[in-house]
């Protein structure tokens, strides 16, 4: 069981740094995930507002959902890294206490999860804000920019 738990951490770990590294504005799923395929990355959005044609009107909410979700995930990056680092000291002990650990491993893993569903409400929001037209434009672009 300790093994396991040494391997869970370095895992968290690993995770905390790959967030920490994220940026939020790419808000990036595996490529591999069926979800990127049903949602557009901001920056493509942003990189191709003329050829999709945003409004002004779009535009502004798409400045703001960005600058709210940096803010948003900024604060969990830390938070996440905070625990990771707790759960990291609590491994590195010769006895590792596992009902302290495993209590540990449940706060970094409610962190992630609110990453997780923070990044897909957010998608979600910028998906909703286009029409069914600047989809298909934006479909049409990344299955180009794709070959």
């Amino acid at each position: 069981m300790r093994t396991r738990i040494i391997h869970l951490c370095m895992l968290f770990c690993l995770t905390a740094g790959l967030c920490q590294a994220q940026q939020l504005a790419q808000a990036h799923i595996p490529a591999q995930d069926p979800l990127i395929q049903n949602f557009f990355p901001p920056e493509l959005v942003i990189q191709n507002q003329a050829a999709i044609g945003l409004t002004d009107e779009q535009k502004s909410f798409f400045r703001t959902e960005i600058r709210d979700a940096q803010a948003k995930f900024t604060d969990l990056q830390w938070k996440l890294q905070d625990e990771a680092e707790k759960m990291l000291a609590l491994v590195k002990q010769p006895h590792v206490d596992e009902q302290q650990a495993v209590a540990q491993l449940e706060k970094v893993l409610a962190v992630e999860r609110e990453i997780k569903r923070g990044q897909v409400a957010f998608m979600i929001h910028l998906k909703n804000k286009l029409t069914p037209e600047q989809q298909a434009k934006l479909e049409d672009i990344r299955g180009r920019a794709g070959k």
